[in-house]
């Protein structure tokens, strides 16, 4: 008999991944869309799932919509993918950001405690917990929280939550705490994919310049279709645990360019930067940088795709689009 796997976050980039390798591993997929409007299904429809997944209308911010799923459809393994994710839109979408991504958890995990207690629960966490503090220059599972924004905020929130109704009610529920993951389905507010979306306009004459925020920021960047592998795989462990999710090689977003702008055929890339301070936050996050330790000692896995591959992948992508489109 098949398992039966609920994804939210059908409209993003990991939830379109997560449920096309859960496809893979012969899963029946459930996935999460609010109705307000018609839900843009592009993502899904990139990686040619849209026929194998079964969408269920819903808001986890609604815990009656939450316990009318969970008790109906009473999930082998619930992922948690739905969030406020832009980081920097947070401080003006606060109370958003923390109804959706804190109080949200609450609702599933209350549905899955009343109806269906031995539905397994991965919440997907965040790098963006630690802010700036490090062990050493390395962030893992030990090192402390301190979060710069009120999305981290709501996500440590939600963290402790997972953690809380592991302990208190012997559920099965794990954090993956991932670090930043890209692929060509990212969102274009997110700043890879702005930096990947400008350099294909660019090459396209669509466009001049890229006006971005902090240059010198850094990050440990993975391509998203190896972390759900990860997440995966936590679900499948004797006993529930918490996870750092990342490659353990940082990069400067000058870095990023340079790769963007290669793929592109163009070297000289500072020749179409600018920069605007409109575009940086109100507290930064410098540096983050993981260790996978742990996750390469349990769970055998390790990241596939180097972040020069993914860069190029999605300059590419991005390229192919735009000329489709014009």
């Amino acid at each position: 008999m098949k398992k039966t796997a609920f994804v939210t976050g059908m409209t993003g980039q990991d939830g379109p991944y997560l449920a096309k390798y859960l496809l893979e591993n012969d899963y029946r997929v459930y996935g999460l869309v609010q109705r307000y409007s018609n839900p843009n299904l592009s993502n899904i429809d990139y990686l040619g799932i849209q026929n194998d997944i079964e969408l269920v209308t819903g808001d986890i911010t609604d815990d009656a919509s939450m316990n009318h799923l969970v008790k109906r459809i009473k999930p082998n393994e619930f992922y948690n993918l739905a969030a406020q994710s832009f980081v920097g839109a947070s401080w003006d979408l606060n109370k958003t950001t923390s109804e959706v991504n804190a109080m949200g958890v609450l609702n599933i995990l209350n549905a899955i405690l009343n109806n269906s207690s031995t539905t397994k629960f991965y919440q997907a966490s965040t790098s963006e917990l630690y802010g700036n503090s490090n062990t050493n220059g390395i962030q893992d599972e030990d090192t402390p929280f301190k979060p710069r924004s009120p999305y981290a905020i709501s996500k440590l929130h939600a963290y402790w939550t997972t953690v809380n109704f592991r302990e208190s009610y012997s559920l099965y529920t794990c954090n993956g705490i991932l670090f930043n993951h890209e692929s060509p389905i990212r969102g274009k507010e997110f700043v890879t994919r702005k930096i990947t979306d400008g350099v294909a306009r660019i090459k396209l004459g669509l466009t001049d310049k890229i006006t971005l925020g902090n240059l010198d920021a850094k990050r440990d960047w993975g391509f998203a279709g190896d972390f759900v592998e990860a997440m995966h795989t936590m679900m499948q462990q004797p006993e529930p645990s918490d996870y750092v999710i990342c490659t353990s090689v940082q990069h400067s977003i000058r870095e990023l360019l340079t790769y963007s702008f290669e793929a592109a055929g163009i070297i000289d890339w500072e020749h179409y930067v600018e920069t605007d301070p409109r575009f940086k936050r109100p507290a930064e996050v410098h540096s983050l940088h993981g260790s996978y330790s742990k996750a390469e000692k349990m769970l055998k896995w390790k990241p596939k795709t180097s972040f020069k591959d993914m860069v190029t992948l999605m300059v590419t992508e991005d390229i192919r689009r735009l000329s489709r489109e014009s």
